[in-house]
């Protein structure tokens, strides 16, 4: 297997892969965000991420196979990215090479990501990817870091 990563729109498909993608309960755990049940999922997806075109989502595949996703969302004045990968994929660079063309399609700047401070995974992937951490937050009573990817200097 070549680890072939390549982002493309996401499909009604993807939905039933995202849902039991986000069913492990260690990933939960990681990003310290429950499960949800298949109703309240896929009401999430099709209404607020599909239903929003301000919002920039897409599948990640390897090698054909959906591993996860990325989606970038306005909070108020500030731009967010959130990501999921199944767990076969984790620990392979996959959420590097991901989030690296991610970036490229999605150009705000400043962007805001916002992991668990658990969840050393993904702090490492957002540090390689050139952000920075830049205090931190609490959801659900629990500390998440707060990171920021800079606008390129000089713009």
């Amino acid at each position: 297997m070549s680890d072939e990563v390549s982002l493309r729109d996401v499909t009604e498909a993807d939905l039933e892969t995202f849902y039991e993608q986000q069913l492990d309960p260690e990933a939960a755990d990681l990003a310290n965000f429950p499960s949800r049940d298949r109703e309240t999922f896929m009401n999430h997806w099709t209404t607020r991420v599909l239903g929003d075109p301000a919002n920039l989502l897409r599948a990640v595949s390897v090698d054909g196979a959906t591993a996860g996703n990325i989606v970038a969302w306005w909070e108020e004045d500030r731009r967010f990215i959130g990501y999921w990968f199944g767990r076969a994929w984790w620990g392979r660079g996959i959420g590097t090479a991901a989030l690296a063309l991610f970036l490229a399609e999605e150009r705000t700047r400043p962007l805001y990501a916002d992991p668990f401070e658990g969840n050393a995974g993904s702090v490492r992937l957002l540090e390689k990817t050139g952000f920075r951490r830049d205090g931190v937050i609490t959801h659900g009573g629990k500390t998440h870091l707060l990171f920021v990817l800079d606008p390129p200097i000089g713009n």
